[in-house]
């Protein structure tokens, strides 16, 4: 069977706007995937949904259909799976099935993929056991119950391969695995099944799918060696070439900037991965020690020798919470003595905030040019300038409110070479954190539909 080929060209929800269409028009594709949330993301969407219920999914992607529609006509085969249906799938999916029609593909059939949105079923899981500990600290949800805004599992890449079986030429999912995306289509192109016999196949997939799931990260985004040479001014989106035993090839598109290559290949491999034994999925245990990595032509790296182990019974639950409120300021300092005196207004800030009878639960003052990111390593020299930051968290917002008050007093209250306080007041958001935890795989039933 001929090698299959994926292409990513969305690794989060605000990446690149023209990458999508040059990676399907220039790839010679046979899927285009596009990965679009964040642990983050979801609880935005989620809030969106609740105050209207037609949105909560990645309007980016809608709005992509038009131009990847001119290019589907010119490739008939191209497939799109992608996760940007969020928190409201199927209104994605109507939205994307209305702009399909109106561009003359009528006949393209889009399927929807349901059943990792948990939070309606909540107190029926608590109530029957499902405690959702937190993976950390093994608490119980019950203590932040009341203050939930998002709860998904993780689906896998069976419910995937099922909308492809039924003629879906764009799969819309809400919460599944990153790398599912790309493991759904080669499990029904390549007939490999969930059962111990394609373990390693599954593992190839997964680690294929890891590979290209964020993007150009892959292609010297982020590269250590990246410099004006790697051309990341064009950089050509990741496609993976996968044949029916596993064995892949990571490339891009020919004369796109970016470099593919040893180096990129292994850095990205280890993103995100806590334990490169045991990356946990819900399809497979991918072993990230056994691939074997080549170069075999330039921007073309061969990896095979991958090996997997049965999944667990468990599915990652991905639940958001409300938890207060932040805000962070910056004021540039400049002239002698940049840092002390920087440090200095950082502390004057913090000081009239408490007198004016206001102490955040959490503050952080950071000087940016003077090792704010290298802990412990002071500046070669008296930088002439540096940038202050000052954040703070609490949970009433009163105080978060009153803090973004002390920033531009400064310009003429406090310390010589104060300015950049032209924006204004800094904004006032919600902190939204992450509770990751795991539910039992048979409290939870994806389910697939294709709009007719």
């Amino acid at each position: 069977m001929k090698p299959i080929r994926i292409g990513n060209g969305c690794g989060f929800w605000g990446d690149h706007p023209d990458a999508p269409i040059r990676l399907a028009r220039d790839g010679h594709l046979d899927y285009l995937t596009l990965e679009y949330l964040a642990e983050l993301t979801m609880s935005i969407l989620a809030l969106q949904k609740q105050r209207d219920p037609s949105r909560g999914y990645a309007t980016d992607f809608v709005d992509l259909i038009e131009p990847l529609a001119a290019v589907m006509q010119q490739q008939p085969s191209l497939k799109l799976v992608t996760n940007a249906g969020g928190m409201n799938p199927r209104g994605c999916a109507e939205q994307v099935r209305e702009r399909l029609k109106h561009a003359g593909l009528s006949e393209s059939r889009v399927a929807v993929v349901t059943g990792d949105d948990l939070v309606s079923r909540l107190d029926e899981l608590l109530a029957t056991g499902h405690h959702l500990y937190h993976l950390d600290s093994g608490e119980p949800l019950d203590s932040i119950r009341d203050r939930v805004v998002s709860v998904n599992a993780y689906l896998g890449a069976e419910p995937i391969r099922q909308a492809l079986a039924g003629g879906a030429n764009v799969v819309i999912t809400g919460r599944v695995a990153d790398a599912a995306l790309t493991l759904g289509p080669l499990t029904y192109e390549f007939g490999w099944g969930f059962s111990t016999a394609d373990l390693d196949r599954l593992a190839a997939g997964t680690v294929a799918g890891h590979l290209i799931e964020c993007g150009a990260q892959v292609t010297g985004g982020i590269w250590t060696g990246a410099e004006a040479a790697t051309h990341l001014e064009t950089v050509g989106y990741p496609i993976v070439e996968v044949d029916h035993e596993g064995r892949f090839v990571i490339t891009k598109p020919q004369g796109s900037g970016g470099v593919v290559n040893f180096q990129t290949v292994a850095e990205q491999s280890l993103y995100e991965v806590e334990d490169p034994a045991e990356y946990y999925t819900p399809d497979v245990v991918a072993d990230f020690t056994t691939p074997i990595l080549r170069e075999i032509g330039r921007d073309r790296v061969l990896v095979e020798g991958c090996l997997g182990k049965p999944p667990t019974a468990t599915y990652k639950v991905s639940i958001a919470y409300r938890d207060g409120w932040t805000a962070a300021g910056t004021l540039v300092i400049s002239g002698p003595h940049a840092v002390n005196k920087a440090r200095l207004s950082g502390e004057i800030i913090l000081d009239r905030l408490r007198q004016a009878g206001f102490t955040p639960e959490e503050s952080l003052v950071e000087l940016l040019g003077a090792g704010a990111l290298l802990p412990g390593q002071a500046p070669a020299v008296d930088p002439p300038e540096v940038v202050l930051r000052v954040a703070v968290r609490d949970r009433s917002r009163a105080v978060v409110e009153r803090f973004t008050r002390e920033f531009a007093p400064l310009v003429t209250s406090g310390l010589p070479g104060t300015t950049g306080y032209t924006t204004g007041r800094p904004a006032v958001r919600e902190v939204f954190a992450f509770w990751p935890a795991l539910i039992a795989k048979s409290a939870v039933t994806p389910k697939v539909e294709l709009l007719e």
